[in-house]
């Protein structure tokens, strides 16, 4: 879909090309991929840049759930996730060992390199993906110009970053990160099996912190291919020895500070090894640019166990791809009064302020000890335990009588 424009000698021997798009992509995770995929579906010429032919193995998303389902099936992308992940739909809530109460929602597990493998799959020409490194990126009112290790040049109407949270090219032009709130939160990967090979006895299980005092939020396993995955999240000090303790003796740690999961899980073993992340909560300034749009985390970083970074992600390529960028590309120039439509897209806002939102949240339900928390978190499991039993005598009688309050 780009067009090749012209060749322009390089050195010696070389030959430098200088291909034009309707839009260079910078970054090739997944908000990239995923713009890339919506864009050549519609018919827009892109240039997706990015280093890596195949993008490595990196603890990030490994689950897709709730508004991100419902995104992915507007895209009309979720039938090509559907094919490669684990789906479920039961979740089994519980804490200190006792049964909260049970999700029911479309889900899917999969590790983060195949989902970004799957939305570059869908992207309707290959050759959109150029195998480079961006060294420069000089903006302005009319055409957008990148400059690539390999010397060629990129030509589009808009350039959109979507480098994650430590790109180099935001930097060189002057956007800035701002971190609100430094190392937010913990998350820990890896992958168990019950110890005599069989199968557990849930589909998916989530089991939330016992203590105040150990910072966990909540443990999540869920089936990906190859096993069921686990991941911890936790508010605490990198710092702190116990942190130490999860990556070196996941299990035996684990059962320590959540005895109640023995009865559900029974023995089980570790198979690989532990992945970690810290997390700070961080959004950008400078970012208002002619020719220029931040999406994903290279414009806000989330809390990962609010489950918001995807969700945000997700709403910035729909709210772009599909409502913004085809209305700029109608007329010539695209200025900073163009760009600010997307900045200030109500649904973007919304999903931005919430992830902020949600994270203070998860992080107060989590470890605040003083008397009002302490009151919520108790009122936060017994109105969620009400609703279960409730529910398990008369099926959806708590959704029939909100939808009444609410008529």
């Amino acid at each position: 879909m780009r067009t090749i424009c012209a060749n322009l000698t390089e050195g010696p021997g070389r030959e430098a090309t200088t291909i034009v798009a309707d839009v260079a992509i910078v970054g090739g995770g997944l908000a990239g991929s995923l713009a890339a995929a919506v864009l050549t579906r519609a018919g827009y010429r892109i240039a997706l840049i990015d280093k890596r032919a195949v993008y490595p193995e990196e603890f990030r998303v490994e689950k897709l759930g709730g508004q991100q389902v419902d995104i992915l099936r507007r895209l009309g992308l979720l039938d090509a996730y559907a094919e490669d992940a684990c789906p479920f739909d039961t979740v089994l809530n519980i804490r200190r060992g006792k049964v909260v109460d049970v999700s029911r929602s479309q889900s899917y597990g999969l590790h983060y390199a195949p989902i970004v493998a799957t939305a570059r799959r869908l992207i309707a020409d290959p050759s959109s993906l150029i195998v480079d490194q961006v060294l420069n990126v000089t903006p302005s009112d009319g055409l957008q110009r990148l400059t690539l290790a390999s010397g060629n040049q990129v030509v589009a109407r808009l350039v959109i970053l979507a480098t994650g949270m430590a790109g180099a090219i935001p930097y060189s032009l002057g956007v800035k990160r701002r971190v609100i709130v430094e190392r937010h939160s913990l998350a820990f990967g890896f992958t168990i099996a019950p110890a005599d090979d069989t199968v557990f006895a849930f589909p998916a299980l989530t089991s939330y912190g016992e203590r105040t005092a150990d910072g966990i939020d909540y443990l999540s396993i869920f089936p990906v291919p190859g096993g069921m995955r686990a991941n911890l999240f936790m508010f605490r000090d990198p710092n702190d020895p116990i942190i130490r303790e999860i990556r070196r003796e996941p299990k035996s740690t684990l059962m320590r500070m959540m005895p109640g999961l023995q009865p559900h899980l029974g023995d089980f073993k570790v198979i690989d090894r532990v992945q970690s992340w810290v997390m700070d909560l961080a959004n950008v300034e400078g970012h208002l640019q002619p020719g220029i749009v931040l999406i994903g985390d290279a414009f806000q970083t989330s809390c990962p166990a609010a489950g918001t970074g995807v969700s945000r992600l997700l709403v910035d390529v729909e709210r772009l791809c599909t409502v913004h960028l085809p209305e700029w590309l109608k007329t010539d120039g695209m200025g900073t009064e163009k760009i600010s439509m997307f900045y200030s897209d109500r649904d973007k806002v919304a999903s931005d302020e919430r992830a902020f939102r949600m994270a203070y949240f998860r992080q107060a339900l989590t470890s605040d000890r003083g008397m009002r928390w302490s009151l919520r978190r108790r009122l936060h499991f017994l109105r969620r335990n009400l609703r279960h039993h409730v529910d398990t005598v008369l099926p959806g009688w708590t959704d029939r009588l909100a939808g009444m309050l609410r008529a």
